[in-house]
């Protein structure tokens, strides 16, 4: 696939329309899952979605077709996501440092559920967006809390806090789905 990948980008930096609309066809289901995944509802996803293929098309010349082009592309999706994000950030305060005896290790205490993928995203799309934005990163992207600190400008402490509280929110969530199935 990467010769007619390599093809479809470079339609794309010729601006032809038909290169965008195989990209889009290409990488649509992904990035949109992407977007679901850190907005709390598709409208917001759709929203972030359609605007980060727009800066996606317009930024095509950058791309020096080194490495991955599905992840040059997640990077643009997930700074929209947290540009959007963080123009929220008024209502959204992370958890401070202060919190930290309380945290469990996390390398060690991987949040693991037998769930339908799709109950599971409606679970993390309930938490609140500071806990779901780490825990994005940290589960979802592989960021460590050190790269995820200098991404959202927070401490390395915070990140961590903030992916405890995550878990310890859907842990709950889950349980209590469950206790009501066996009901």
């Amino acid at each position: 696939m990467k010769e007619p990948l390599d093809h479809y980008i470079r339609k794309c930096i010729e601006n032809d329309r038909g290169g965008q609309q195989k990209i889009y066809q290409l990488f649509a289901p992904v990035l949109y899952g992407l977007c679901l995944k850190y907005m709390k509802n598709e409208e917001d996803a759709k929203d972030v979605f359609q605007e980060a293929f727009v800066i996606a098309f317009q930024k095509m010349s950058q791309y020096r077709f080194e490495g991955s082009f599905e992840g040059w592309l997640k990077r643009i999706f997930i700074n929209k996501l947290i540009e959007t994000l963080n123009k929220r950030k008024r209502d959204v305060l992370f958890v401070d440092e202060m919190y930290q005896e309380d945290l469990v290790d996390d390398e060690e205490d991987i949040v693991s559920f037998s769930l339908p993928q799709e109950k599971l995203l409606e679970i993390i799309q309930q938490l609140p967006d500071q806990y779901r934005l780490v825990f994005n990163l940290y589960f979802f992207e592989k960021m460590k809390h050190k790269e995820i600190a200098v991404l959202l400008n927070i401490s390395e402490g915070t990140s961590k806090s903030n992916l405890n509280r995550a878990k310890s929110n859907l842990q709950k969530k889950i349980t209590a789905l469950m206790a009501s199935k066996n009901s």
